[in-house]
């Protein structure tokens, strides 16, 4: 599967556009962290741009949240990806994240909607406007993004990064689609 048909894939399967832009934004994440780390581009990408893909159709049971998607891609991703979809609910599933994959996909995703609350508290609302600095100090109040848990987003220190720099990666990939993230 190229980028294409995951993207058009993904736009048949969601209907909520902030759930796409959440989608395209861990893409965004993974892409830079793959560049980064010298590892498969493609496959981080298309492993955070389809990592929700589920979500419209088992809606609040999380019980089959991931395991759906990664039964709908099975034969289309590779088996590393479908068990980064799957450990992605982990805390939910039972599923321990054990890869960089499964780290880098649990922890990019869930920096995005601390990214997206740190933009939103701006006057601009803008991405361009966004201080990493301002993304780190969010970190520290627990009760900011509540729902973005702070120990997940940490596992991106599981990727050799320190927890600033893999915040400033995230913050950067975004940027680079503000426009396509409503932002």
């Amino acid at each position: 599967m190229d980028r294409a048909q995951a993207l058009d894939l993904m736009e048949s399967k969601i209907e909520n556009i902030n759930l796409r832009r959440h989608m395209l934004a861990t893409e965004a994440v993974m892409r830079a962290l793959a560049s980064k780390l010298g590892r498969d581009e493609e496959l981080w990408g298309q492993t955070g741009l389809l990592h929700d893909i589920d979500l419209d159709e088992v809606g609040e049971d999380a019980s089959r949240h991931a395991l759906t998607a990664a039964e709908w891609l099975e034969g289309q991703l590779p088996d590393e990806s479908l068990q980064a979809i799957r450990a992605h609910n982990g805390e939910i599933l039972g599923i321990a994240r054990e890869t960089e994959l499964e780290h880098a996909l649990a922890a990019a995703e869930t920096l995005t909607g601390l990214v997206v609350a740190s933009c939103l508290v701006l006057p601009s609302k803008r991405i361009a406007d966004l201080k990493v600095k301002s993304v780190r100090k969010r970190m520290k109040e627990p009760r900011f993004a509540a729902g973005a848990n702070r120990d997940i987003i940490r596992e991106g220190e599981k990727l050799g990064l320190e927890l600033a720099e893999f915040i400033e990666i995230g913050v950067e990939a975004m940027r680079g689609m503000g426009s396509e993230l409503g932002l």
